[in-house]
């Protein structure tokens, strides 16, 4: 008797293991359309390995890990994938970490992945995203890693993001990002990881700690000065012709005093 309630305890718990997700199904589905694949490196990500992705800890997807039948890592790196990011990557509700870094994926990083409560690993370095950086990132408590470096980020650095005190690695470098670094990142306090000068160069308009201090835009020093200097030597010419000019007219003033005295004295 014991003997069978095990194995059906086992057959019931295999079968748990192999049914597939719907959330991580849409998941999986509305990826794979976004992106463009010219390579072919994503040939088994097929609607029918959608419908059953796991089995147990194994995945039927390359790039893919499971946990527990259920996507808990996306790492498709470095295989030239096109197109855009899927605000369905959201559904993968399961995630912990996802990296698409080093391909050429365009447009804005979706405000939903607010939704991947468990995600720790956020890369998605050296692509073409664009847009600015959501402060809805700040919703995934566990992140430890926020990778966005040489990308084409605009705007500014969310302060939110300072709330995530697991965050332990964090790269926005090369990008277009712009005004001050929030203090929560860049000047950190207490046992919070900190991050360096490196972690933000790259982007002409962002300024504060622990970047160095923005150079003065425009003339440099030398050329002020070799304005100040020209300025005052062409006032210094002008000024020794006005007084050139100035005693010219007073001694011609003089002489015409002189002659005008000489002919009213009488002769002797």
């Amino acid at each position: 008797m014991g003997f069978w309630l095990v194995l059906l305890f086992t057959l019931l718990t295999c079968t748990n293991l192999s049914k597939s997700d719907p959330s991580d199904e849409a998941c999986l589905t509305h990826l794979s359309q976004s992106l463009s694949d010219p390579t072919r490196s994503l040939q088994n990500w097929t609607k029918s390995n959608f419908a059953n992705p796991c089995n147990g800890f194994t995945s039927y997807l390359p790039g893919a890990t499971c946990n527990n039948g259920r996507i808990y890592k996306l790492s498709l790196t470095s295989l030239s994938l096109q197109g855009s990011l899927s605000p369905y990557l959201a559904n993968c509700t399961n995630l912990q970490s996802l990296d698409l870094s080093s391909n050429q994926i365009t447009g804005p990083i979706p405000a939903d992945l607010q939704s991947l409560v468990n995600l720790a690993v956020l890369n998605l370095s050296s692509n073409r995203l664009e847009g600015e950086i959501p402060p809805q990132l700040a919703m995934c408590a566990y992140l430890n890693v926020i990778d966005l470096h040489d990308n084409f980020l605009s705007g500014q650095i969310p302060q939110q993001l300072g709330l995530l005190v697991r965050l332990s690695a964090f790269d926005v470098s090369n990008n277009k990002l712009s005004g001050p670094i929030p203090a929560s990142l860049g000047n950190r306090s207490g046992t919070l990881p900190r991050f360096n000068a490196t972690s933000f160069e790259g982007n002409k308009d962002l300024y504060g700690y622990p970047l160095p201090p923005m150079k003065a835009k425009g003339l440099s020093v030398l050329a002020i000065v070799g304005i100040g200097l020209g300025s005052g030597f062409a006032s210094l010419v002008l000024s020794f012709t006005g007084v050139c000019i100035w005693l010219k007219v007073t001694e011609q003033k003089i002489a015409l005093e002189e002659g005008k005295i000489s002919s009213l004295m009488p002769d002797y």
